[in-house]
């Protein structure tokens, strides 16, 4: 017989006024999801990595321009190099091509809406939803 079903309560989400609130917002959505001890990053480093967690590493976009193909593949060249699992957010959606690449690395992409609930974008974002415990 299949597993039951991941019992989570509701995700209660942020509002999002700020690039903050947009951090706030994908770091509870992350712990949400079963990662434990996400924090925020106090600025942008180059990196561009926004959280961290112990398993768990977060770009979080929150321009009015789409997510591009050189932040997607530097999250997922910085997952790697932690052995991290890597999560994309943006609020403007993401570029074609990044899209693409996001795809063939397996990379999970969410877009937040104003109300801060993030939704999937690729087939990796609906895997990491079904399979975080």
């Amino acid at each position: 017989a299949p597993p039951p079903p991941l019992r989570r309560p509701a995700f209660r989400p942020v509002t999002i006024r700020t690039a903050q609130d947009a951090k706030t917002a994908a770091a509870q959505y992350l712990r949400w999801l079963g990662f434990t001890d996400v924090k925020a990053t106090e600025r942008s480093p180059a990196s561009g990595i926004d959280l961290r967690g112990p398993d768990v590493i977060a770009h979080v976009d929150p321009t009015t321009s789409p997510t591009g193909l050189r932040e997607v593949e530097t999250l997922w060249l910085n997952g790697l190099n932690e052995s991290a699992v890597a999560v994309c957010f943006s609020l403007a959606g993401y570029a074609r091509d990044a899209r693409v690449r996001a795809d063939e690395l397996g990379l999970p992409l969410f877009v937040l809406d104003l109300t801060g609930t993030p939704q999937p974008v690729n087939d990796p974002a609906d895997e990491l939803i079904r399979t975080t415990p």
